[in-house]
């Protein structure tokens, strides 16, 4: 027997209220230009995100970007965050580097401190951290590391916000540290049935087409789970959804992962 169109009618509303409940936060690496060097389009990014997460001088990033970031984010109303990685400008703070989980901690609030600073200084403020590249690569599996990343930031300022990667030792490390624990996903990063993004030395690991990418968001935002590239969903909380600011077509996918998640009835603001 066919369906009732009054009750097919009844859920597909009932799906469009709910969708409209929902409300998630896009956000951006950003600021990570060094001198003379630019990196991204971080004045087209910071018009279309709700948070961003600036480099703090360790893998990009300098006082005068930071503060140029930092005020043209204020004039969009985007909130700001610290944005640690490794001391490695040279590799942009993908490669892992030797330090011990002491080093790390110490080298984490050097960087919170500075974006604290450079955000004051520019009549912003500071309202999460999230740990960079192979940083949180590592962080992501490795608890004592990511619970080193959250012990930083909760002796700077236990009321910032830890960004952390959905399903990763991050997420546990920043509840532990009675840190608020905001979880995000990437719109264009591929992951594996292990939940984790596929390495970027791997084929396919970076996605690039931005309807794609749009539909894969809104997907995983409704269903609350990740998708791997065999298709597989993994349960997951979705509090954020990020853009990496250095994609070469960054601004184009953010701008359609907004539009498109708008038009789903989904609200895009900032968590804080």
């Amino acid at each position: 027997m066919g369906q009732e169109p009054g009750r097919a009618l009844s859920r597909e509303a009932a799906t469009c209220d709910a969708l409209r409940m929902q409300s998630v936060d896009l956000n951006c690496d950003c600021g990570e230009s060094f001198g003379a060097y630019q990196m991204g389009d971080d004045a087209a990014m910071l018009a279309i995100v709700t948070s961003a997460n600036v480099a703090c001088g360790f893998h990009g990033g300098d006082p005068e970007v930071m503060a140029a970031t930092f005020r043209t984010a204020k004039s969009h109303g985007v909130a700001v965050g610290a944005h640690p990685g490794f001391p490695d400008l040279w590799g942009f703070g993908r490669r892992r580097l030797p330090f011990s989980n002491g080093e790390i901690e110490r080298l984490v609030a050097y960087q919170i401190g500075a974006a604290q600073a450079l955000a004051a200084y520019a009549g912003h403020r500071i309202t999460h951290v999230k740990p960079h590249g192979a940083l949180s690569n590592v962080a992501m599996e490795d608890e004592d590391v990511a619970r080193a990343i959250a012990r930083a930031t909760r002796a700077v300022d236990r009321d910032l916000a830890f960004l952390a990667v959905a399903r990763s030792a991050l997420e546990e490390a920043g509840t532990v540290e009675g840190l608020r624990v905001v979880s995000e996903v990437f719109a264009d990063r591929a992951y594996n049935n292990r939940g984790l993004m596929v390495a970027r030395s791997e084929e396919g690991a970076v996605l690039h087409d931005c309807v794609e990418v749009a539909d894969r968001v809104v997907a995983m935002v409704s269903e609350g789970a990740l998708i791997t590239m065999s298709g597989l969903r993994i349960p997951a909380p979705i509090h954020s959804i990020c853009v990496h600011g250095d994609t070469p077509n960054a601004v184009a996918m953010a701008g359609a992962v907004r539009q498109k998640l708008e038009a789903t009835g989904i609200t895009v603001k900032a968590f804080v």
